[in-house]
């Protein structure tokens, strides 16, 4: 090979390493007015994927109530099994069947509820110090042996429970939130079984 064509060689092979090599250089056709517009799809395109189309004040007032009957909920699960393990008397083996299947039906809703509230872009309680701050039932600390009482307490949980998930559940609709007042009304439907049962053990003579 002749060292002229040994050289227009090299020098070919470098012009293909300097293509390679360069920076890929794309004409940008959009002005200024684009942009802002482009930018402003984009925010409005960011909430809508964190908030499942709702509007900020929406979604607030969504997330407070999600928040709020998660927690009620872990706490009426928890409720339930307090109970399941301390009932006592010629009643025991009803309640203590009975308690503990209504204690898998909540504890099924506490996923959904969890679920719901992430969709949404909020983040679930699960601490023992934040369930407290958001629960509206008490789980009892002391012992409850007597079947009376822990049937006065959950009549009257679900009573304020059933009343504030229809109120949830209108919130949800005024926020245009179709799917959560979905869950809340399938919840109502739950915890107003559970309360007419509850009641219906409690006006049962043998426990007097």
């Amino acid at each position: 090979m002749s060292k002229k064509h040994k050289k227009n060689k090299d020098e070919h092979h470098d012009d293909q390493q300097a293509t390679l090599s360069a920076p890929v250089l794309v004409a940008d056709h959009t002005d200024a007015a684009h942009g802002d517009l482009g930018r402003a799809q984009d925010n409005e395109f960011n909430q809508l994927v964190d908030h499942n189309y709702l509007s900020e004040q929406e979604f607030s007032q969504v997330a407070e109530t999600l928040q709020r009957n998660l927690a009620t909920s872990i706490s009426l699960y928890l409720k339930f099994k307090k109970f399941h393990w301390d009932i006592r008397g010629r009643m025991f083996r009803d309640l203590h069947l009975a308690y503990d299947e209504m204690a898998e039906e909540v504890f099924a809703s506490i996923d959904v509820l969890a679920e719901r509230l992430v969709m949404l872009g909020g983040s679930p309680v699960a601490a023992p110090v934040d369930i407290d701050r958001f629960t509206t039932i008490r789980v009892p600390t002391e012992t409850v042996r007597d079947a009376r009482e822990q049937l006065s307490q959950l009549v009257h949980d679900h009573t304020l429970l059933t009343r504030s998930l229809r109120d949830d559940s209108k919130r949800a609709d005024e926020a245009d939130d179709p799917a959560t007042a979905d869950i809340y009304n399938g919840l109502l439907h739950t915890h107003d079984e559970h309360r007419w049962m509850l009641q219906a053990i409690l006006d049962d003579d043998r426990l007097n």
